[in-house]
């Protein structure tokens, strides 16, 4: 097509029609805004987790008092409505909490210590129960030689005396993270709602402060059921751990009853250890190895019962938590906190689930279920 000077060449196909706009058809572009926003909000995750770890020792017994806090709210309110002051109701709730914890990690630490002085003598024993294993390991490097692996069978060694001290430094947090924590966890009790009235009265808009009672509301009955309700179970378990030590003969049932019901307020890792210490007090205490694993196998009943059936059917019912949400909130927290990081998993999880309810509704169309 032949186009003079000063005219504008039409667009179109060779018979003069114009081309169809294909823009609808073409995929969707990330505008660098966009790119932008989500490398910034990357950026500003990965800096807020590395302040997190770094200053651990501030943010730990902060956040503790502040879930521990929101928990036990409801208390201190119960004890305001029969006209106890909210300080000193703040005052007698934790000083109950601590001493309930001081009793229960009596029970633990008594025969704790009693082992631990007669580690080389306990370890001792292990070792010549285990020899049992020895024909099939024998059999094992057997066939390892056969294959042309290395030669030998591999040896029983206890691990040795210097893990406990950076252990114990490990779970025991300092004095001044204990002080940190009990005085924030006070004055956050009394002054819970005049925090609430503040969070609240923060925003201007009616809309956004209903949002935010609504949040804070659900985030204290939540924590708050979720906190007696796990205490209850756990009590429980410890209970019925204890009767199954008796009943088996096995040495302490009291003090592995405490350990059992401590232990089960962390997920998952919890009843493991709890089995685990179960497994090595049985096999040293008895003379049998079958006979020392009946209360470890008795424990994995109790553990399968209460986590499949019994756990799910009252919390489910207030809050569904995700299993691989439970598992990865987990990993992610002990990662970055040690043990109290473990227990602060669920609660934060609770916490996390709830904001993303209200400040991220699900209104469009759902998935029809499978």
């Amino acid at each position: 097509m032949r186009v003079f000077p000063g005219e504008r060449p039409l667009l179109g196909n060779s018979e003069g029609a114009p081309l169809p706009d294909s823009r609808s058809e073409l995929p969707p572009i990330i505008r660098r805004t966009e790119f932008v926003a989500f490398a910034l909000a990357g950026l500003l995750l990965i800096a807020v987790v590395a302040v997190l770890y770094i200053a651990k020792a501030f943010f730990l017994p902060v956040v503790m008092a502040v879930v521990a806090g929101t928990m036990l709210s409801p208390a201190a309110s119960f004890l305001e409505r029969q006209r106890v002051p909210r300080a000193v109701g703040a005052v007698l709730i934790v000083v109950a909490m601590t001493t309930i914890v001081t009793f229960v990690f009596a029970l633990i630490a008594s025969p704790a210590m009693e082992w631990s002085s007669r580690l080389p003598e306990l370890g001792a024993q292990l070792k010549a129960k285990l020899h049992v294993f020895d024909r099939p390991l024998a059999l094992w490097s057997d066939l390892q030689s056969m294959l042309g692996g290395s030669e030998g069978l591999p040896s029983f060694q206890l691990p040795k005396i210097e893990w406990v001290q950076p252990t114990l430094e490990f779970l025991s947090p300092t004095f001044t993270e204990f002080l940190l924590f009990f005085a924030t966890l006070i004055l956050f009790i009394a002054s819970w709602r005049d925090l609430r009235r503040g969070l609240i009265m923060n925003f201007s808009d009616r809309d956004a402060r209903l949002r935010m009672l609504r949040i804070l509301n659900e985030i204290e009955v939540h924590l708050g059921n979720y906190l007696l309700t796990v205490t209850i179970i756990n009590v429980g378990v410890g209970v019925a751990t204890g009767v199954v030590c008796a009943v088996t003969g096995m040495p302490n049932p009291a003090g592995l009853g405490a350990l059992a019901a401590t232990l089960n307020f962390i997920p998952i890792i919890g009843p493991i250890a709890t089995f685990v210490v179960l497994v090595v007090v049985g096999v040293v205490a008895f003379p049998s190895i079958g006979g020392g694993l009946i209360a470890a196998a008795a424990f994995g009943g109790i553990a399968f019962m209460e986590g499949h059936f019994v756990t799910p059917t009252i919390i489910g019912r207030r809050l569904a938590l995700n299993a691989l949400a439970v598992f990865i909130a987990l990993a992610f927290w002990t990662w970055l906190w040690g043990p109290m990081g473990a227990f602060l998993s669920s609660p934060l999880l609770i916490v996390a689930l709830i904001l993303k309810e209200h400040l991220m509704p699900s209104d469009g169309p759902q998935l029809p279920q499978a």
